[in-house]
């Protein structure tokens, strides 16, 4: 799961990006509403968090405008202001959450978890398929009953996979997953991951559809076993 970060305070920013990074996200980070445009323009994104006060003016004409353009990824605002008419002003302009600063990151990261169950309409943190069982909350993963540990980069791509389990994902949003703005990524890193993946639960778990990318294997692939 990738997120775009847009929050001008250096420190802030450093603190939420290192904190998610460790709870199993990858976190893009710019500062002004111009460069986040300028993000959504290139890149795909599953949630957004926007600092509400930012150098080029406040955020909420330009989550206003995101969302009139069709974006669907929930954004999340944070404010130093605890104001209700601010607050009220960023949920009407398309917000979907806001927390006022500071915060704790915990409670950053469980927001963040409810806005994307909400928008997948699921009961619950755990993702099941195949026989892999992943509990967002818990930072737990497991095949057919046993636990797996997993690299950070294998469990990107896992919970990008369970995210969406029935669509077909390129290799180049796979790399965006797990690698973002972080530089050059050798051709074959994404596959090194998945082989990874594979031997960790089923070899036939992760399908390759040649040309096309990648996508999880029938649900009931474990029952062959």
């Amino acid at each position: 799961m990738r997120i775009l970060l847009v929050e001008d305070d250096q420190l802030i920013a450093i603190g939420i990006v290192n904190g998610l990074t460790q709870l199993g996200y990858h976190v893009d980070h710019c500062v002004t509403g111009k460069q986040a445009e300028a993000a959504l323009r290139s890149d795909q994104f599953q949630l957004l968090i926007f600092d509400l006060g930012l150098p080029d003016g406040l955020a909420i004409p330009l989550i206003h405008r995101l969302k009139q353009q069709g974006l669907v990824a929930p954004i999340l605002v944070l404010t130093a202001w605890d104001q209700i008419e601010r607050k009220v002003a960023a949920l009407d302009a398309g917000a979907d959450d806001y927390m006022v600063k500071p915060f704790d990151l915990r409670e950053l990261e469980a927001r963040i978890r409810v806005l994307v169950r909400r928008q997948q309409a699921r009961p619950d943190d755990l993702l099941e398929y195949g026989g892999v069982v992943m509990d967002l909350a818990q930072q737990h993963v497991s095949y057919q009953g046993k636990n797996i540990v997993l690299t950070r980069r294998e469990w990107l791509l896992l919970k990008e996979f369970l995210l969406n389990p029935k669509r077909i994902l390129s290799r180049e949003r796979l790399e965006s997953v797990c690698y973002g703005w972080d530089g050059d990524v050798e051709s074959n890193t994404v596959e090194v991951h998945i082989h990874h993946l594979r031997k960790k639960t089923d070899k036939n778990l992760i399908r390759n559809i040649r040309g096309m990318g990648y996508m999880l294997a029938a649900e009931t692939l474990h029952d062959d076993h």
